[in-house]
């Protein structure tokens, strides 16, 4: 009996040891892995020369506020805050949250790059004024409505894939000396102002149709019907010939107000959407 008892203890306590050390164990630190599953894309981190591209495309200054949506580990948000813009990440995984905080952390910049737990789809993106993002064309498509209610002039940054019937207004592709072997085109959209509709000017109108940052019109004066031509309209800012005169302009709202070039000399123009 008393062998038997001694046996049982013996046992329980080389258990209870075995136990003990297995949960005084540390937790491995999460490492994420490329390709890995996420909610809405998969993880394939863009390279640093990326990174550093986007940015340089989108002209990040102090002044910016930079967003990514599925943030990942946070490089996109991390680059921005090191050139002095406030940025915010957000992103599914709490995981990745955790690391892209310690990541910044490590980089001296945790006051200027802020990481949230979000859905993409459902975050706020009205006071970005760049968006930094490496997402899928389906991604992209979905958030395109978001996109277009941003300030005319933001910007937004992608790695590689594009969007539907929206061409961009910048890209460039990297090569093998900046480390970069795949995903490797940079592209740049501005959000254009809203332009299409009839505006009245003080001589006649102007009537434009649009299709993202490509216009088409026409210009109605006593001297009849003049096709605008050589248009352009980056952010707010819109130029077009018509008649034989030039017009350069700044859309601010429902108001048009810049120079026409006149065989005189310049002179203020003006419209206003009806």
């Amino acid at each position: 009996m008393h062998t038997m008892t001694t046996r049982t203890l013996c046992l329980a306590l080389a258990l209870t040891i075995g136990s003990v050390a297995y949960a005084q164990e540390p937790k491995k630190p999460f490492a994420p892995t490329n390709g890995q599953a996420g909610k809405d894309v998969v993880w394939v981190p863009s390279t640093p020369g990326m990174v550093n591209k986007m940015l340089a495309m989108a002209k990040v200054t102090p002044d910016d506020f930079v967003m990514d949506l599925g943030s990942g580990d946070g490089r996109n948000i991390i680059a921005a805050a090191r050139l002095g813009a406030r940025a915010l990440g957000v992103e599914f995984n709490p995981d990745m949250v955790a690391l892209s905080r310690q990541l910044a952390a490590e980089a001296g910049v945790a006051d200027k790059a802020q990481f949230v737990e979000g859905d993409m789809y459902a975050a706020d993106i009205s006071k970005a004024t760049v968006l930094a993002l490496f997402l899928l064309p389906v991604n992209l498509n979905r958030l395109m409505p978001k996109f277009l209610e941003m300030a005319p002039g933001s910007r937004i940054a992608g790695n590689t894939f594009g969007i539907d019937d929206w061409y961009p207004d910048d890209h460039f592709t990297l090569d093998e000396s900046t480390d970069c072997t795949s995903f490797c085109e940079a592209l740049l959209w501005i959000v254009p102002a809203k332009a299409a509709g009839t505006w009245t000017m003080a001589n006649g109108s102007l009537t434009l149709t649009q299709k993202f940052q490509m216009i088409q019109g026409s210009i109605a004066t006593e001297d009849g019907t003049h096709p605008i031509a050589s248009t352009a309209l980056r952010g707010a800012d819109i130029n077009f010939i018509a008649g034989g005169l030039t017009y350069t302009g700044t859309i601010n709202g429902n108001q048009i107000e810049g120079t026409v070039m006149t065989p005189s000399g310049p002179a203020p123009w003006k419209a206003t959407k009806s």
